[in-house]
């Protein structure tokens, strides 16, 4: 089959178009015949050899797709060949074929297009297990999303707002803030003009918000503790400005914070199934309607990969960018 290889880490110029072996079908597993993959700030890390996929899992980079079913095997139920799917990989989504769990899928509804399709599993998946599940977001909570023209930005924004939240987020335009505030977030930040804390502080009459999901990690940590209400959750799911910060003990105290951290790759095929049955539980029928879709910056094919990889750095992009495959 055709995929992006890397015969060794590098710069975008190592994500070549090239030839690797067929995935062998297990035991509860599924064959998808790829219609697109999408871009993840972890492929840019694996491609520099700085987040290698878990055990077992393929070495192609790629953390979700959406196609057709095109094979099954053996003791997979509930599934049928030809069905329309979206997938979380814990890698291979940039070939023209991946095996997966069958527990790690979701149908693509009738009026989603496929291709799109790609762009949700990633980001609605993480956003539900830490805003609503770890994060415990309620209706008429609030919800600080650093990074809101990000595709987890933008699911996070609209998935806050069917569950009837209200959303802060940070982006670094007026531009990406005026479209996060079209999207449904109630207040959008320019972080290169503005401190988010007072902007929280004044959005929520001093009170602080209940949820929130940061990518930047150091950098934002004060700002990050004091925004919180009391009782408040941060949740770490990457360390984009840095990995090393001192904080105040005492605020967690007395205010009864949390911080933790969450990644969704390495856990077990288990929980990413029952994951993806609770998502589709509660906002499955979001999905369908289109209240929550997935906000496309631009489709590019697979062999523009290294294209795809340098305007995903530049963070320009507002959504996500796929790389079409089938």
């Amino acid at each position: 089959m055709q995929a992006i290889v890397i015969e060794q880490p590098g710069d975008e110029n190592v994500l070549q178009l090239g030839s690797a072996p067929d995935p062998v079908l297990g035991p509860g597993q599924v064959r998808i015949a790829v219609a697109a993959s999408a871009l993840n700030r972890a492929d840019l890390l694996q491609r520099q050899g700085m987040y290698p996929p878990p055990p077992g899992a393929s070495s192609i980079l790629g953390l979700e797709c959406s196609g057709v079913i095109s094979e099954l095997g053996e003791g997979v139920s509930g599934w049928s060949v030809g069905d329309r799917v979206m997938a979380l990989l814990a890698g291979g989504g940039y070939a023209e074929q991946v095996v997966v769990d069958a527990g790690s899928c979701m149908p693509v509804p009738p009026g989603v297009d496929l291709v799109e399709a790609a762009g949700l599993p990633e980001v609605c998946l993480t956003v539900f297990l830490n805003v609503f599940q770890l994060g415990g977001l309620e209706a008429g909570g609030w919800l600080l999303v650093h990074g809101g023209g990000s595709g987890i930005g933008t699911a996070a924004i609209q998935m806050a707002r069917e569950a009837g939240a209200r959303v802060i987020v940070t982006a670094g335009s007026e531009e990406k803030c005026a479209r996060c505030r079209e999207l449904g977030a109630d207040v959008a930040v320019n972080y290169r003009e503005a401190n988010f804390a007072e902007a929280v502080a004044e959005a929520t009459d001093g009170a602080g918000v209940d949820v929130i999901l940061d990518s930047i990690g150091a950098p934002y940590l004060e700002g990050n503790l004091a925004s919180l209400a009391v009782g408040g959750r941060l949740i770490l799911i990457g360390l984009m400005g840095g990995a090393k910060a001192e904080i105040g003990l005492g605020a967690l105290l007395m205010r009864r914070l949390q911080v933790m951290g969450s990644t969704l790759r390495a856990r077990p095929e288990a929980e990413k199934a029952e994951l993806a049955r609770a998502f589709l539980a509660r906002f499955g029928d979001s999905v369908a309607s289109g209240a929550i879709r997935p906000i496309v910056h631009e489709v590019l094919s697979l062999e523009q990969a290294a294209e795809g990889h340098r305007r995903m750095k530049a963070s320009e992009h507002f959504g996500k960018i796929l790389l079409r495959v089938g």
